[in-house]
């Protein structure tokens, strides 16, 4: 696998150099700046290029080798109709990427929110932290903070119970807390969402249930696919993190079935798949080693980490790479016989770019400012765990 680390750019706490010493040699990275739905210009695509390559002649070599994210607009998602104008954008922006030699791009079909988490200090055993989701915490926010229509039709009896009981005693710090980790937007940002106007983002979403998102996912990539495919661009869907609906938002790329039928829906290449392990992993009825076998080939871009299921199976906490309920052993040797398949048929991607996805803040990074997950030591050590689990592998099977 090629070693990559996901870089926010200039603004990130953690520095290209520290990507290079992490024993990286791609980046994963996004123009933020750029609103979304706007065209991606070759101009600021190269800028970006230029920043991340600017020591290359003296230092270790250091390549932008995979876009996270190209964020979907959400009229898209919507399936408004002014959907076509976004997607002749996004095809716009491919189009600059592919010129400026920038072939792997992930996004994500996830409304509105793009992850969720109710804890992103959660203590952990040797006083690291990492990020939580408690249902009990998330029924709370739903039901009392935001108060939306309808959420007590998506909590059993017990669950708003015990959110009740909890909010009554909770202090408006630890309130606000909880609020604005719920709404904390996308992976890069410390803005949140603003509460005054967020239901209505949602209420854009009332009519919208399951099939609508699919088919207005599947037109999107129908419209893209073949572009990208003529382009050389391999696009990658990040699947739904957490794998379940929220908030009455339907999510269709949750399980198995859910790629599969995505697949289907353009049967191109290019039509391909992010697999994220921490996000696919959530749930215990996605086997991800025989999913790795399954869509080996349309597989182009892999995230590694794991969660822990806790006593309460919809309650989760980011656990160490190796320590979680994934099966990183069977899921890195499914990858290994992917690449060597690859390797052997000619293919002409035979190594997948990886990055350790999220990391415990912990040792020195808990006195820095850092972007919930996305520290560095716990990303480097996270690395240098599946670094050696993969040489290992490859090594076991010379």
């Amino acid at each position: 696998m090629i070693h990559t680390m996901r870089w926010f750019g200039p603004n990130d706490p953690v520095s290209l150099m520290d990507i290079r010493q992490a024993g990286c040699t791609g980046v994963v990275s996004a123009l933020h700046q750029i609103p979304v739905g706007d065209v991606w210009s070759v101009e600021a695509i190269q800028e970006r290029i230029q920043i991340i390559e600017q020591h290359n002649h003296n230092f270790t070599p250091l390549e932008w080798l995979v876009v996270e994210s190209l964020p979907v607009h959400e009229d898209i998602k919507k399936g408004l109709p002014t959907k076509d104008f976004y997607i002749e954008n996004y095809k716009t922006s491919l189009r600059n990427l592919a010129s400026c030699g920038i072939k792997t791009v992930c996004y994500n079909f996830m409304p509105v929110l793009d992850w969720s988490r109710t804890n992103i200090s959660y203590e952990m055993p040797d006083g690291s932290k990492a990020l939580r989701f408690v249902w009990e915490d998330f029924a709370l926010f739903d039901l009392f903070i935001l108060k939306r229509p309808n959420a007590p039709l998506d909590y059993t009896p017990e669950v708003q119970a015990s959110a009740k009981t909890k909010w009554e005693n909770m202090s408006k710090e630890a309130i606000a807390e909880l609020t604005n980790t719920v709404l904390l937007g996308l992976p890069g940002s410390e803005e949140a969402f603003d509460l005054n106007t967020f239901q209505g983002l949602l209420d854009q979403y009332a009519h919208i249930g399951d099939s609508e998102l699919r088919n207005n996912l599947y037109y999107f990539i129908q419209q893209i696919a073949p572009l990208a495919q003529e382009l050389g661009i391999l696009l990658c869907i990040h699947p739904d993190d957490p794998p379940k609906s929220l908030l009455g938002l339907p999510r269709v790329v949750s399980t198995e079935d859910d790629l599969a039928q995505l697949m289907d829906a353009c049967d191109v290449t290019a039509n391909g798949i992010t697999f994220c392990t921490g996000s696919l992993g959530v749930r215990a009825d996605n086997d991800l080693p025989k999913m790795v076998k399954r869509f080996g080939n349309r597989i182009h871009f892999i995230h590694l980490r794991t969660t822990k299921r806790e006593e309460n199976p919809l309650n989760f906490h980011e656990a160490a790479h190796l320590n979680g309920d994934v099966d990183m052993y069977e899921v890195v040797k499914a990858f290994v016989e992917e690449e060597q398949h690859r390797k052997q048929t000619g293919h002409s991607n035979p190594s997948l770019p990886m990055r350790p996805d999220h990391g415990h803040q912990m040792l020195d990074d808990l006195h820095k400012r850092t972007y919930p997950g996305y520290s560095a030591i716990g990303r480097l050590k996270g690395l240098a765990e599946l670094r050696g689990l993969e040489l290992g592998i490859v090594r076991s099977m010379s």
